[in-house]
């Protein structure tokens, strides 16, 4: 018997075959207990990528560190179908993920991925002209059979491993069992090309990943440069807003849940006189791109065509006319134009003037149909609520 046929894989081998068994089983059950679950939908695609780049770094570390020869008293035919099974074992595991993640591409849906709730994952590039509910049926058809198919493949491969454990040729497991048979236990083969199989992934991972940072583009925290409304007169304001003391903020139910989010840049130019509301006006310009939720997953939906539509429409507005008191202060009609589209609701708010400064505090509703938000997703409101509430409080001083 040679010493090459009775040597374990490398310790490398054997911790990515155990860690890659084990999530395999795990992303089988939670794609089977994931529905209507957000974070175990994500955490699903979390592993897929996962399981993606390690099986490469798997591939590449088979190519720099060939496995033992199978037993010598192992028939041919067996031989050939050990071989077919692990061939076909690297293609599921590899075209299963990739399936998954053009099938993330494709939807109508358009779902962002944030790995592990930390990093941003884009979608498969040149696949936006794809994006379709009869190609998303066929993928997600395949992808969920695939399942299935590694299912048969590990009841031949363990079914394999323990008939030619307790046959008569020599067995394998041994090989991929480390440390629990002691002077028996045979040798392990030396280990080269760490560099090339796992530096190489990772790389791969890198320049992927980056071209999600890339695309989203900076925030900025200055003035935004132009509103996309229509251009309108020039206003003469009489009030400078304290920026550190004044926000803009944004909430709704998702879930059942509540979320907020706040945008970090934005001007407004106001001129307002509680003695002559007819000609008291006000613009403020939000740069969209600023938008901060404190969840990521949050922070990328809202950069998508369906939401915020970062690429095309960067920049907001908000012009208040038709100011007039009320019982509990103040109303104006605020005409907030998104996406290149003009909405109008009231915006009721307080306003206690002391000497030069004012303090403000006020809040309108919108509806995401009418803004045109997430009806791609969840028009019917079954996950988000239709209302989106704005809120804004602050501080400004009169310049004359």
């Amino acid at each position: 018997m040679s010493t090459a046929s009775s040597s374990r894989y490398t310790s490398v081998a054997i911790a990515l075959h155990w860690a890659m068994a084990a999530l395999l089983l795990f992303m089988i059950w939670l794609g089977w207990n994931m529905e209507d679950n957000e974070a175990r939908y994500q955490l699903h695609k979390s592993i897929g990528i996962t399981i993606l780049f390690l099986a490469l770094a798997r591939l590449a570390w088979r190519f720099a560190n060939p496995p033992p020869p199978l037993p010598e008293g192992m028939p041919g035919l067996e031989k050939k179908a050990s071989h077919a099974v692990h061939v076909i074992f690297y293609a599921l595991m590899i075209g299963i993920p990739l399936g998954g993640w053009f099938m993330v591409s494709v939807s109508p849906f358009q779902v962002s991925t944030v790995l592990y709730g930390v990093l941003s994952w884009p979608h498969i590039p040149f696949t936006e002209g794809l994006i379709s509910e009869d190609l998303y049926e066929i993928v997600e058809f395949f992808h969920s059979k695939g399942a299935w198919v590694i299912i048969g493949l590990l009841a031949l491969h363990v079914a394999g491993a323990v008939k030619h454990e307790i046959g008569k040729e020599e067995g394998v497991l041994k090989r991929m069992l480390p440390g629990l048979f002691g002077k028996s236990e045979p040798p392990a083969l030396p280990a080269r090309g760490a560099l090339f199989a796992f530096g190489g992934s990772l790389a791969l991972f890198a320049a992927i990943a980056a071209t999600a940072v890339l695309g989203a583009g900076a925030s900025g925290n200055g003035k935004p440069a132009g509103a996309e409304a229509a251009p309108v007169a020039a206003i003469e304001a009489n009030w400078a807003v304290d920026y550190g003391a004044s926000e803009i903020t944004f909430s709704g139910l998702h879930d059942g849940n509540e979320f907020k989010g706040t945008f970090e840049s934005w001007t407004a130019d106001v001129a307002f006189d509680p003695d002559a509301l007819a000609t008291s006006k006000v613009r403020v310009v939000i740069d969209m791109r600023s938008a901060s939720t404190g969840k990521k997953l949050y922070d990328d939906s809202l950069k998508g065509k369906e939401w915020f539509a970062l690429a095309d429409h960067p920049e907001a507005t908000v012009d208040l006319s038709g100011f007039k008191q009320v019982a509990d202060g103040y109303e104006a009609t605020a005409t907030l134009t998104l996406k290149g589209k003009p909405v109008s609701v009231p915006l009721q708010f307080s306003l206690d003037i002391d000497g030069k400064e004012a303090r403000l505090q006020g809040k309108a509703e919108f509806s995401r149909k009418a803004l045109d938000l997430g009806q791609s997703s969840d028009a019917g409101g079954k996950w988000i609520a239709d209302t989106v509430t704005v809120t804004i409080a602050g501080r400004a001083e009169r310049t004359r």
